[in-house]
């Protein structure tokens, strides 16, 4: 038996800032097995659409060129991970499993049988928090043993934490013992010669669009990426503008979020809160920035994944203790499925769908309008829907993260909407976000020829404007789903008495008036794009 280790690949799709490869190389003469293991669930491979699993395969793809360079590979298999793992033993004796953290729930049964499979064998377990920022673990025992129930309160904690770690030094991979796998390993186990493409995972395309390819996974591209985005942020930074697009967001321009190479863990996170304090300090003359407005969404991504770790039941209604149980309806007709393909006959709802299906991402502004328009705003069916829909296609979807947007915006936790009684309006709030018309010309070409007076709400055109357009509504595009203005005095009349009922809402809320509206990209100004009771 030859002894040796193992990198267990999860999330953190990486070789920067990766603690676990480390570990996993303090020998670098002992035997080493980079794996990726296809369980039917890790890397959030149980609900996936066809964008989201072709990311995973380039990143997995990138980690592989970068093993091949220095002689070995990255080992993909079909299985159990203690399966597998108990299986390598046997042929190797390997002595050492490392892996990264993936704190949330779902995540807990395969972690503790890999564990339990360590205890049993006697092999050294090493797990490394590298995922966040901080350790959820410390957060919540800082914050005297429950998670911070306030955004404001999770800052406050985090503040007295200190400074999240920087990353660690990189790893030089050469002269690396890389590891082959036993001829009988392969009649076992199915094992990946080369990354399979999704369709020999059993994922197909959904629609000829999807072949349109405006985001590449893995960690090259992900570096890459973030230069060009630092190279944005530092004039943001030098300007003073530290929420430019709240006001315009740039809907139309090429990707420059880094949200889907943080889900996956092709930039580590540390790396690139790092790298935009480091980049403030510099345009400042060493001032340091406020969290708050410097690394906001990352900040949020932190204060969700903490709330959800000892929360199994956060990515639901039922039972979640920090959910409102809202009353919605259930589904009448095709009104849901609508939503989901972009049918509403909402353009600027129907736009987004669109680009949801065919790209895999969305603007956080628009994705508040879309979760708004199902829930409170005008549909009023439960979140649980949409974030089904998102977990599938959304490239930068996690259960966390995503299932706490939804809860936001539907008014079910985390905020304070349910006390005033606010519903978004789709067609004034379209208009104020890009009021060109172009991003609704581009994922609803029915409407390209649509005047730009009418395109928020072509049904209000005149029978011989749709006719010049070639966009007779009810004909060329669908006529909407619901009449928005009696969903929107039914909702609100709902939300008032859920506030009569509850008095004080039960649950987590925010701390002010200007957090809600950063969170919703709704600016000082927008006040006219609200219906208020």
């Amino acid at each position: 038996m030859a002894g040796g280790s193992v990198l267990w690949f999860r999330h953190g799709l990486r070789l920067h800032d990766n603690p676990s490869l480390n570990d996993a190389l303090e020998d670098k003469a002992a035997p080493f097995f980079p794996v990726f293991i296809f369980d039917g669930e890790t890397a959030g491979t149980k609900l996936v659409g066809y964008n989201r699993m072709r990311y995973l395969l380039e990143a997995l793809n990138d980690l592989d060129n970068q093993f091949r360079k220095y002689g070995g590979r990255l080992h993909m298999i079909k299985g159990k991970p203690d399966v597998v793992f108990k299986r390598l033993w046997k042929e190797f004796g390997i002595r050492k499993i490392c892996f990264e953290q993936d704190c949330e729930p779902i995540w807990r049964m395969r972690d503790e049988s890999v564990r339990d499979l360590c205890r049993e064998l006697g092999v050294a377990c090493r797990e490394s928090v590298s995922h966040t920022l901080w350790d959820p673990d410390t957060v919540i025992r800082a914050n005297g043993g429950i998670p911070p129930l306030t955004y404001q309160m999770f800052l406050h904690t985090v503040d007295i934490i200190g400074d999240p770690p920087r990353p660690v030094a990189d790893v030089d991979l050469s002269g690396v013992n890389f590891a082959a796998l036993p001829d009988n390993f392969y009649t076992a186990f199915t094992v990946f010669e080369k990354v399979p493409k999704p369709e020999d995972l059993g994922i197909f395309l959904e629609n000829e669009d999807i072949r349109m390819i405006r985001w590449v996974g893995g960690e090259t591209a992900a570096l890459n990426q973030m230069q060009k985005r630092l190279a944005v942020e530092y004039e943001t930074f030098r300007r003073g503008a530290y929420l430019p697009t709240h006001g315009s967001p740039d809907l139309l321009g090429p990707p420059i979020s880094l949200s889907p190479a943080l889900r996956f863990g092709c930039l580590s996170v540390r790396r690139f809160y790092w790298s935009l304090q480091d980049l403030f300090k510099q345009v400042h003359q060493g001032r340091l920035g406020s969290n708050q407005f410097i690394n906001g969404q990352l900040i949020w991504r932190e204060y969700f994944y903490t709330m959800s770790v000892n929360n199994p039941l956060y990515a639901q209604m039922s039972g979640n203790p920090i959910c409102l149980d809202i009353p919605w309806k259930e589904p009448e007709g095709d009104e849901l499925q609508r939503w989901k393909e972009g049918r509403t006959g909402f353009p600027f709802v129907d736009a987004a769908m669109r680009q949801l299906l065919t790209e895999g991402w969305l603007h956080h502004a628009v994705r508040n309008t879309v979760a708004s328009f199902l829930t409170r705003g005008t549909l009023w069916l439960s979140w649980e829907h949409g974030l089904q829909h998102f977990l599938k296609y959304l490239l930068d979807a996690d259960w966390s993260v995503c299932a706490g947007n939804w809860m936001w915006v539907s008014s079910s936790a985390f905020e304070a909407l349910l006390d005033s009684s606010e519903c978004v309006c789709p067609v004034r709030l379209g208009r104020r976000l890009e009021p060109t018309g172009h991003y609704v010309r581009r994922y609803v070409p029915e409407l390209a020829n649509m005047p730009v007076q009418y395109i928020y709400e072509p049904w209000s055109a005149p029978l011989h404007v749709q006719q010049k357009a070639k966009c007779v509504i009810g004909r060329d595009y669908p006529a909407p789903v619901v009449d928005h203005r009696a969903c929107e005095h039914r909702n609100r009349s709902a939300m008032q008495e859920l506030r009569r009922v509850l008095d004080k809402a039960p649950h987590c809320c925010p701390s002010s008036d200007d957090e809600i509206r950063q969170f919703m990209w709704l600016g000082d100004e927008s006040q006219h794009e609200l219906d208020t009771a």
